[in-house]
């Protein structure tokens, strides 16, 4: 198959969709082939599979996101960079500096429209994703590897279970930022039709049964490389989906989400003890935590995206580049006053700049107003770092135990079973990480669904989970929760419940006649 690039900004032409490949699963696609010449041997079948894995990652197949695989708008810019503004922009977590000339001042100020070019960019790119995966899995079917003995078939039945997660995970994106969407697998022909639309809940559903069937085939949890899925990443999917259950389907499915998650803790996995080294340039030895990341490497895993955004972005004012192991800020993200009062002053998560920053933002375009916020930095263990040109080599946890903890913690809240003693002993255990012993420790009865909320925003910020949990809280749209510039006022206002799900982008609703648009857009 060739490496063709994607100009069209339909989801139809996704469908054509043709792969490159790569020789490794920590390099970015450079290696073009036919399908007659790739799905000749396993290492064939584990390049595709590192093209999969890599969508989340680069945005192309050269260095810093070249030869990129969609030439539309930002989808350039690649999934985890549109993934992270469209969750965490919208939100009291960040006020961002460039609105204007990056085209985020609608989904700064929650009014953006079925036009938008970032809503369209998070689109196409769950939709590039999905094409990748469906493609593999078209070719690693009984009757495809039937050419291979016997364990080399067990092999690649392995990579195409790992592929099926990839596109659960990809799914579940969609149906938590766009609701009923069209609904493509490797059983439809690679032809021009229309795409059905799957309604939320049917999606939801096929995810489970999909994750569920998995998990049965994938390594056991942390027998996998690092970098690549085991059954507790579709356990801790199957969790996250069942915590917001209530919000995708309109049935409450607490008692699954306590289930999926106490697989996880149950399977070995452990709390680092250092909360910032799970966001410094060598978390990807954090494999006691991390259960799935996305991989960066300032020589093989190149983008402008991903975590090179989010260790330059965050840099502002008189922060030292240097300090977070790269050659100089961007001055594009700030945090807001609101989510800066959630934070204790002996929470090490917390790690605030105010020096020369103003709380208040009276003008989001200025780098001074609001504090400073950082996160990830290219920073080793031992202080060095290497970067070219401010690419990093920090992984991003998609998924890690600390957020399974919380999420035992909310389902157990919501009625879910389970055990409250072991909901607040998981969470006294994140809370001694972050406070260095036991002074942050709380009691049962300050064990509440509000603290948890908050909770989750000291532990998860910037890990793009915000967005999903205002909205399972009821905090997102409405005017029971403001922050500064939440609708574009200064003291935020309330914004219509339409915006708990971003539109289906109008190019797709021209092109294809299934397709029915979300409420109110």
């Amino acid at each position: 198959m060739k490496n063709i690039k994607i100009y069209s900004c339909s989801l139809l032409s996704i469908l054509f969709l043709l792969l490159g490949c790569t020789k490794d699963l920590d390099q970015y696609p450079s290696v073009e082939t036919t399908s007659e010449a790739v799905y000749t041997s396993v290492d064939g079948y584990r390049s595709v599979l590192a093209k999969v894995y890599g969508s989340f990652a680069v945005a192309g197949n050269g260095r810093g996101d070249a030869d990129p695989d969609m030439a539309s708008a930002t989808a350039t810019w690649g999934y985890l960079r549109v993934y992270f503004n469209l969750q965490e922009v919208p939100t009291d977590e960040v006020i961002y500096t460039w609105a204007g000339g990056d085209n985020m001042v609608e989904l700064q100020y929650m009014t953006w429209g079925a036009s938008d070019t970032w809503v369209n960019a998070m689109y196409y790119r769950i939709y590039y994703t999905v094409a990748l995966c469906n493609e593999f899995l078209r070719n690693a079917t009984a009757e495809k590897i039937a050419q291979f003995g016997d364990a080399d078939q067990r092999e690649i039945a392995s990579f195409a279970a790992e592929a099926r997660f990839v596109r659960a995970l990809a799914y579940s994106h969609a149906m938590d930022l766009y609701g009923n969407v069209p609904f493509v697998t490797e059983k439809d022909a690679v032809a021009a039709f229309f795409p059905p639309r799957i309604a939320r809940a049917d999606l939801f559903a096929y995810i489970e049964q999909e994750l569920t069937q998995i998990a049965e085939l994938l390594p056991e949890a942390r027998q996998n490389q690092y970098g690549r899925v085991s059954r507790a990443a579709a356990w801790a999917l199957l969790a996250k989906n069942y915590l917001n259950a209530q919000v995708y389907t309109g049935t409450a499915r607490y008692a699954d989400a306590v289930t999926a998650s106490k697989k996880v803790i149950d399977s070995g996995y452990s709390l680092n003890a250092d909360y910032k080294q799970l966001f410094n340039a060598d978390n990807d030895k954090r494999i006691n935590e991390i259960i799935f990341p996305i991989q960066a490497d300032v020589e093989r895993t190149t983008t402008w995206g991903a975590t090179t955004y989010l260790v330059n972005g965050p840099i502002v004012g008189s922060m030292q580049a240097a300090n977070y192991g790269v050659l100089s800020g961007w001055n594009s993200f700030r945090t807001l006053r609101e989510f800066v009062g959630i934070f204790n002053t002996n929470d090490k998560r917390g790690d605030l700049w105010k020096n020369g920053q103003s709380l208040d933002v009276d003008d989001p375009s200025s780098s001074s107003q609001g504090y400073g916020l950082v996160k990830f930095t290219n920073l080793k263990d031992d202080g060095t770092y290497k970067t070219d040109e401010g690419l990093v080599s920090t992984d991003f946890p998609m998924i890690r135990l600390g957020d399974v903890y919380l999420m035992y913690a909310e389902a157990v809240l919501r009625g879910g079973g389970g055990s409250a003693t072991e909901a607040l002993a998981l969470v006294n255990q994140l809370r001694q990480r972050a406070f260095g012993g036991t002074t942050g420790n709380i009691g049962q009865a300050q064990l509440t669904l509000d603290f948890i909320l908050e909770e989750r925003g000291r532990e998860l910020f910037w890990e793009c989970t915000r967005r999903t949990d205002l909205i399972r809280f009821g905090r997102f749209t409405g005017n029971s929760y403001l922050w500064q510039w939440k609708g574009g006022d200064v003291n935020g206002r309330s914004v219509d419940n339409k915006f708990n799900l971003y539109p289906i982008p109008t190019t797709d609703m021209t092109a294809n006649p299934n397709l029915i648009q979300n409420t109110g857009y």
